[in-house]
């Protein structure tokens, strides 16, 4: 608590120019509660080995959000829902992800000086989940690893995990998002350059 309060106080985004849209970020689960949330950076269960939100929420600029929606409907004929594990990014959290990743990792995470599209809420970190177990898909790659597993392309794994990203990555590009190259789980949502970098608490949200 105390390092979140320390790096929300001190790190601020840099100053962008220019005009731009007017954040609307809406939580994900009040336009559709199927969709399921595990947000990892509420948990010690991240790569950074403890908690960087004090809260377990997901929120989205709301085209991104109702496109997302959109999303979660197409696969439910096939069994599966969306399991959400990052939305909006306060940037001060981007930081610390850059300070604390070795030199050799950092092209697995976002550079401060230019903000993630997390920090603009025009970004998602998200898999399936089956509809009938309710349990999480099996992918290529853990979420958040740091090695070519985490690759869109990766072509190891089994067929039936590249079967299962490779519906997760059609479902999401066919609604106007675009994977990330690095991560099977990124996906950018289109018009992500009208919004600001922001560093809102969730707590903050209207």
């Amino acid at each position: 608590m105390i390092l979140l309060m320390y790096v929300n106080c001190v790190a601020q985004p840099p100053l962008e120019k220019g005009d731009f849209k007017d954040s609307d970020l809406v939580e994900v689960t009040t336009l559709d509660p199927t969709i399921c949330l595990e947000i990892r950076y509420a948990t010690d269960n991240n790569f950074v080995g403890r908690p960087v939100y004090e809260e377990a929420r997901a929120f989205l600029q709301r085209p991104a959000a109702e496109a997302l929606v959109k999303v979660n409907k197409e696969l439910e004929p096939l069994g599966y829902g969306l399991l959400v594990f990052d939305g909006y990014r306060p940037w001060s959290v981007t930081k610390l992800f850059w300070d604390i990743t070795p030199a050799d990792k950092k092209k697995f995470v976002a550079k401060p000086s230019v903000g993630s599209r997390h920090n603009r809420g025009c970004a998602v970190d998200l898999t399936l989940y089956d509809l009938e177990t309710g349990c999480e898909v099996i992918m290529t790659g853990a979420y958040d690893e740091m090695s070519k597993r985490s690759f869109k392309y990766y072509s190891g794994g089994t067929a039936q995990q590249r079967a299962m990203r490779d519906i997760l990555i059609q479902k999401m590009e066919s609604h106007g998002f675009k994977g990330f190259y690095n991560e099977w789980w990124h996906f950018d949502y289109k018009g992500w350059e009208n919004y600001r970098l922001q560093n809102i608490p969730f707590s903050e949200i209207k």
